[in-house]
């Protein structure tokens, strides 16, 4: 069979870098390219399988021409059990180049590393318009926007903003701001008042301008009237009272557009600008006294204006203080313990309604004075329970919401409390009758007893004068038989019967008599035989 020829990839491989070893150093003499690998012998090599053409000699394989570049070693297809030999052959011959390949490799030199090659720069694109543009206030010389950044802002990113004006029925536009604006939000300053403008925003980055968002409509350069409203708090609707030496500040509210001109009054008239300051701000207006006085009390009117549109608010200030004492205070009348006491209003009331009046006694002996009365409403009271013997002053305060009085009215008379001759005289009372014919409460009662056996009757009775208590047994009296026992103690009356016998038995009477009548009571006694044990019968 003819020998598998050696492969051919050794001789292939070694042609470029022989190549590009000469022409980089063509100074030395290149060396003689090493014959390739004899064939195996080809009693060695096994049959080719059927239906494969015969492989070519090695020698007759065409070098490869040095201008091109070595394709990569194409894998040789998988031997059978068959070619194994041969697999085995072409695996050693190419271990006996692999040091000569290694060897040709390590003189030639490494190829240059290039740098990476860096990404693609970003597309440049602008963002989408701006969204939601409007105006948010304004006045007669700016104008405030508002607005929302782009729906799509892109890979660029976003830098600001450009805002543009120009005026109505002309396309001059041109930009108002400076720098990029940051916000979403800007004043337009120093326009004329009554100029009609056009307003719109442009969204800017490093891909340029975005499609501008402009205003529906131009904006008219004015203030926009608003009718002024006075919001007076709760607690000033209703009259406000303060002391004397109070602090007064007081802040009013109100509302109105442009600035509304503040103005106030009292009663009527202008403020007096020493006693009162007013401070007003765009919303509030402050009402400031350092230190109140009774003058200060009145009606105060607000006043805020707009045009031709005003509106007003009233506050009612009352300045109070300790009232005056009662102008008169004397004794009326004197009467046994009692003194009527009269008085007179205060002349000053301390500029609120007078609550009530504080009546005060003193001992002339010991001058303590002592609170009788206190929130009196009327002019005149009854002093009562003076002690008999004792003079007495009396003095009047008057009261009101900040208190009493600092001096009070006294009576100029003193009321003695006489002495009065006294002569005890004994109630007659008629003497209750308490005589009564003897009656018993509790009657005797049958009792049964046995011979041997001590036993007791008991009864009660009443009357007066006690009545004289006496036993019978079957109507005789008993006496003094020491047989029986007799006791009458409170109305209780008893008789015992000592150790009865078989004769004792009978009818018993209790009998109570004094001077106005009699009374009986009586009850059966039975005295029975003991009981006999049946042995001693037997």
């Amino acid at each position: 069979m003819p020998a598998k020829p050696a492969p051919i990839k050794k001789a292939v491989k070694k042609e470029p870098v022989k190549k590009k070893e000469e022409e980089k150093a063509p100074e030395p003499a290149p060396a003689p390219e090493p014959a390739p690998a004899e064939p195996a012998p080809a009693e060695a090599a096994p049959a080719p399988a059927e239906g494969e053409a015969p492989a070519a000699p090695a020698e007759e394989a065409p070098a490869a021409p040095p201008a091109e570049e070595p394709k990569p070693p194409t894998p040789p297809p998988p031997a059978d059990a068959a070619d194994a030999p041969a697999a085995e052959d072409a695996a050693a011959a190419a271990q006996a180049d692999a040091p000569a390949e290694a060897e040709a490799a390590a003189e030639a030199p490494a190829p240059e590393e290039k740098p990476p090659t860096p990404p693609p720069p970003p597309p440049k694109e602008p963002t989408s318009a701006p969204v939601d543009l409007f105006v948010e206030d304004k006045n007669d010389t700016s104008v405030s926007i508002i607005w929302s950044q782009p729906e799509n802002i892109g890979p660029s990113g976003l830098d600001g903003y450009v805002i543009e004006v120009c005026k109505d029925g002309t396309e001059d536009w041109k930009a108002v701001n400076e720098d990029v604006q940051k916000s979403c939000r800007f004043v337009i300053k120093n326009q004329t008042t009554g100029d009609r403008l056009k307003i719109r925003v442009v969204a800017v980055n490093i891909g340029g301008r975005s499609p501008p968002v402009t205003l529906p409509e131009a904006v008219l350069v004015k203030e926009v009237a608003d009718r002024p409203k006075v919001r007076l708090p709760r607690f000033l609707r209703q009259r406000y009272v303060a002391n004397v030496g109070d602090k007064i500040n007081l802040t009013i509210p109100f509302t109105g557009k442009p600035k509304p001109v503040v103005s106030w009054t009292k009663d009527g008239k202008a403020l007096d600008a020493k006693r009162v300051n007013i401070r007003s701000t765009d919303r509030d207006s402050i009402l400031f006294i350092r230190q109140s006085e009774r003058d200060d009390s009145g009606v105060y009117e607000m006043t805020v204006k707009v045009d031709d549109f005003e509106d007003k608010a009233q506050l009612v200030l009352q300045i109070v203080e300790l009232p005056g004492p009662p102008t008169t205070c004397k004794i009326a009348d004197t009467w046994g313990f009692n003194v009527a006491l009269e008085w007179t209003p205060p002349v000053d009331s301390g500029n609120t309604e007078i609550t009530g009046y504080t009546v005060q006694k003193a001992d002339k002996k010991t001058g303590d004075w002592f609170t009788v009365l206190e929130h009196y409403h009327r002019l005149n009271a009854t002093i009562s329970d003076l002690i008999m013997g004792n003079t007495y002053k009396f003095r009047v305060f008057t009261e009101n919401k900040v208190g009493l009085s600092e001096s009070a009215a006294m009576t100029k008379d003193e009321a003695k409390i006489l002495k009065t001759g006294i002569e005890y005289k004994p109630t007659d009372y008629k003497e209750h009758d308490f005589t009564e014919a003897p009656k018993f409460t509790t009657n005797l009662s049958d009792r049964a007893t046995t011979v041997g056996y001590s036993t007791k009757l008991l009864c009660s009775v009443r009357g007066f004068p006690k009545p004289k208590i006496q036993w019978m047994k079957n109507q005789m009296i008993i006496g003094e038989d020491p047989k029986y026992r007799q006791i009458c103690a409170q109305g209780i009356c008893s008789l015992e019967i000592r150790k009865p016998g078989n004769f004792d038995g009978g009818v018993y009477t209790c009998k109570a008599k004094n001077d106005h009548g009699e009374a009986l009571v009586s009850c059966k006694l039975e005295v029975k035989q003991p009981a006999v044990p049946d042995a001693d019968k037997k």
